[in-house]
């Protein structure tokens, strides 16, 4: 049996995820936890062995990175560096870095291009989607982005490969299900029968909003709150109440309702655009592939633009859960391993 620990390591959680292959059976555990790194980065090395220490162990390591876009670092250079060294310091085996190339390199190696490393992770799951499903439109809704990513004939057709170049092409869309400012995503709500302007403060994130709709639990949640009050349904509704500068005790619950409904309904016009500019661009029929935690935005965003979809946890058979860039890298690593 061949196993390989795959490694997402972002600004705001770790997730890692152990892949082994049993002749035609696939075995997949994963992990994650929230960790904003730019509030104490020193803390990465003991995250990543914590995070270990939840899966078995493999002999080698496969690592993608978002985290290097952190303003704990100068330049992307920089915290590329400084997620290599420890993942380094943690992982004895082998280690394979992925790259937007789609060939995994030595340390060395990532460190000498280190835009080539730098935020990779999104092609790592498309191209797993590609062995399953030749054509297709994968989107990975986490906490913080989404990731739109066209796949014609079995290969990843992407226009843009750096971060700037795929906001460029409606690729990444900086909306997420947990982390987003309630102000960077509507700019009016209802409220009395008008629409009220949003105040431009750190009120409220989308999190606040899926929580008091259901759409995520409280234990969802899984970064600290604006106000740091518990990610429960009231304290969320008491969030929102100040995006439109009132409190708990001036508003009905049918109000709050209505602004939540606001900022679920944007983000899924949000997805719904960007998904109608890629699919446009492929000229065949589209069937989405949704993965992540905010998945849920990515199927109404599906079906508002007449698209079929299926969750990436169908297609392959097993629980990627909200770690599939993790499996994405590893899985590769993997198959990549096996003549």
């Amino acid at each position: 049996m061949t196993a390989v620990l795959g490694w997402d390591i972002g600004g705001a959680n770790v997730k890692a995820a152990y892949v082994s292959r049993d002749g035609p059976t696939w075995h997949v555990r994963t992990a994650s936890r929230p960790f904003e790194i730019w509030k104490n980065k020193e803390a990465l090395p003991e995250v990543l062995r914590a995070v270990a220490a939840e899966l078995p162990a493999a002999a080698a390591a496969a690592v993608t990175m978002t985290a290097e876009l952190s303003d704990a670092f100068r330049t992307k250079r920089e915290g590329v560096g400084f997620v290599l060294d420890a993942v380094s310091n943690v992982c004895r085996g082998a280690i394979g870095v992925f790259a937007t190339d789609g060939r995994f390199v030595d340390v060395e190696t990532a460190r000498a291009c280190h835009l080539v490393v730098a935020a990779s992770n999104w092609l790592a799951t498309a191209m797993l989607v590609a062995r399953h499903v030749p054509d297709c439109i994968l989107i990975d809704i986490g906490s913080t982005t989404t990731d739109l990513t066209p796949i014609r004939a079995g290969r990843v057709v992407a226009q843009g490969l750096t971060d700037p170049t795929r906001l460029l092409a409606g690729e990444l869309v900086y909306t997420g299900a947990l982390r987003t400012n309630v102000a960077a995503v509507v700019s009016q709500v209802p409220l009395w029968g008008g629409r009220c302007p949003v105040a431009a403060e750190f009120f409220a994130v989308s999190g606040d909003a899926h929580v008091l709709l259901g759409n995520l639990s409280p234990d969802d949640y899984a970064c600290p709150t604006p106000d740091g009050r518990p990610p429960t349904p009231a304290f969320a509704a008491e969030r929102l109440a100040r995006v439109v500068c009132a409190d708990i005790e001036m508003l009905t619950r049918d109000d709050l309702l209505a602004i939540a409904r606001a900022i679920d309904d944007a983000q899924r016009e949000q997805v719904a655009s960007a998904l109608t500019r890629v699919a446009a661009r492929l000229h065949t029929p589209v069937e989405v592939i949704v993965t992540g935690l905010g998945g849920f935005v990515g199927r109404r965003a599906a079906a508002h633009c007449g698209f079929s979809w299926r969750d990436l946890s169908d297609v392959l058979h097993v629980d990627v859960s909200v770690a599939a860039p993790a499996v994405a890298v590893a899985w590769l690593m993997v198959e990549g391993m096996i003549p």
